[in-house]
């Protein structure tokens, strides 16, 4: 009988047996393939060689120098940056550089961020970082900011919008560390009080951009400490603070020339005498927000009209005691305006649409919501108007009662109007909406119209069919 091959045991060469890629070792090491520690240490060799490969062998760390990689990371985001410093040793100390993290948006991760990443962040990143946003992050203390300041002293914008655990502490931080600061968003942080902005205002004379809207806890003293310390400031928003008076609307006037926006929207206390104090002293204003400042009367528009040449954005909705006399002698002296909120002004007529028209050529948007005295001649005098024709792209006349499907027809040459609010009025009929969207197909109409009545017989025919929702409005 045959005697069964016998199988001869073949030598494997393992991979370690490979020519090393350091220069000092010439003949390769043999290693018994069965020995658990030469696994293990030829795994350790592996992972050294592969990392020493990607460091150094790698044909992007070859041809291109480290000051280019590092201005490709910095277009970065960080998420993006995260997984670069994972994939080797090289890599990782130019991702993690302090010179990409000068712009640092977290609010993506807000509901996870706490208290120590960002004091990380400010030891890995020191003086490079100068824009932060910390937006909705409601973990955040003002520990965490205080070391933060400590750390990147050449900060130069802070958005903490809604970190509503901050309080005084913080802005005492910024105040004693962050001179450069010129951008500060403490929109929502209730806790912060008159104290705080008197730090703020002391260390930071550089200050142009402050949102500080619903710091309901703010008075005039602590606007009297933001105008006298920061001369500088631009935009300045304070929206919902209640508890805000005339008078710290004239400390901003005698101190702030600059200021280019102001919102004072739902600051019910501000009346005429508040806003000539703002129109004489702040000449430069583009931008002012009134809406539901209810104790203004037309002598706030004389005076805008005859100080503010430059604006181009008016809010007044819910002002209801604005007249047409206010508009039109404010249509004839700022002829820049470019939006116009008038919602709920409900003494405009059609007189302030003619003298718009005639005006204001610059005119993009105009709300005109629930003025209930438009009538189909004012839309007339709008439509054949050069800002019409030129600039209007939103038309808001959504509750203006008397306006027909001839106002429609009026808008046909407003070759630039991309949005048209029709909401409640009456009398549009949809032959009178598709008449202008085949003279203006890029328009987008927002309007809705009551359902037919059925029958009786029919109704109560189907009525075992009737759908359980709601059928009352049709979108368009």
């Amino acid at each position: 009988m045959f005697e069964p091959l016998r199988k001869k045991k073949r030598k494997v060469a393992h991979c370690d047996n490979v020519p090393s890629i350091c220069p000092d070792k010439t003949e390769p090491e043999l290693i018994h393939p069965y020995s658990t520690h030469s696994l293990m240490s030829s795994t350790g060799t592996i992972r050294q060689k592969i990392e020493a490969f990607l460091d150094n062998e790698a044909m992007i760390n070859q041809k291109l120098p480290k000051e280019l990689l590092l201005r490709i990371f910095s277009y970065l985001d960080i998420p993006t940056l995260g997984r670069c410093a994972q994939v080797s040793k090289n890599w990782n100390c130019l991702a993690l550089d302090g010179s990409n993290w000068q712009d640092v948006d977290l609010f993506a991760f807000q509901t996870v961020i706490e208290g120590r990443v960002v004091e990380n962040l400010s030891k890995r990143c020191g003086g490079f970082l100068k824009k932060l946003s910390l937006k909705g992050c409601e973990n955040v203390e003002d520990r965490t900011l205080r070391i933060f300041s400590q750390n990147c002293q050449n900060l130069s914008q802070l958005n903490l919008f809604k970190c509503k655990k901050i309080t005084d502490q913080t802005l005492s931080s910024l105040g004693k560390n962050s001179p450069l600061l010129s951008d500060l968003n403490i929109n929502s942080c209730t806790h912060i009080t008159d104290q705080g902005l008197q730090h703020l205002s002391q260390g930071c004379p550089f200050l142009s951009h402050l949102d500080m809207s619903w710091c309901e806890n703010v008075t005039d003293r602590g606007i009297r400490h933001i105008a006298a310390g920061c001369p500088k400031i631009k935009h300045l928003l304070m929206k919902g603070m209640r508890k805000l008076t005339d008078n710290a609307l004239e400390e901003i006037g005698k101190n702030c020339p600059s200021l280019v926006l102001l919102n004072l929207h739902k600051c019910g206390n501000i009346t005429d005498e508040g806003v000539q104090h703002i129109a004489k002293g702040c000449n430069n204003l583009e931008s002012l927000s009134l809406s539901e400042c209810s104790e203004l009367r037309d002598n706030s528009l004389h005076a805008l009209a005859l100080y503010c040449h430059s604006l181009r954005t008016l809010e007044v909705a819910l002002c209801a005691n604005l007249s047409d006399t206010g508009f039109i002698n404010l249509a004839k002296s700022c002829p820049e305006l470019e939006r116009m909120d008038l919602e709920e002004c409900i003494l405009v007529s059609d007189k302030t649409l003619r003298y718009l028209s005639l005006h204001c050529v610059m005119l993009k948007e105009l709300t005109l919501s629930h003025c209930e005295l438009i009538t189909d001649e004012g839309i007339q005098d709008l439509g054949f108007g050069s800002c019409a024709t030129e600039h209007l792209s939103v038309l808001e006349l959504d509750n203006c009662p008397l306006i027909t499907d001839s106002s429609l027809e009026h808008l046909v040459g407003c070759r630039n109007l991309s949005r048209l609010e029709l909401y409640d009025c009456q009398l549009i009929t949809r032959q009178g909406i598709r008449r202008l969207q085949n003279a203006l197909p890029r328009i987008q109409i927002h309007a809705y119209f009551a359902p037919i009545s059925p029958n009786p017989s029919v109704a109560n025919n189907n009525r075992r069919r009737r759908r359980k929702y709601c059928r009352c409005c049709n979108i368009l």
